[in-house]
């Protein structure tokens, strides 16, 4: 009974692997992967207050950085 359960536990596999070979394929074929603009659109979906607090933070690096290496110390906090 121990083989069998196997045999048949490996053809099973086997078909579901077959089909999802099939399904990335067709996947491939139809241009489902292909995003060329998400970067672009993602900016679209982005509240100001994470725009503003983005923007905040680069200045705070950049003002960071431009300090004298003494006082730079909290730029590694960051």
């Amino acid at each position: 009974m121990g083989a069998e359960v196997i045999v048949l536990m490996l053809t099973v596999s086997l078909i579901l692997g077959f089909f999802g070979l099939l399904a990335f394929l067709w996947g491939l074929r139809n241009g489902q992967f292909d995003d060329e603009n998400k970067m672009m659109e993602g900016v679209l979906f982005d509240s100001p207050d994470d725009l503003n607090k983005m923007i905040n933070q680069n200045h705070k690096r950049d003002f960071l950085q431009h300090l004298p290496a003494h006082k730079s110390q909290h730029k590694e906090r960051i």
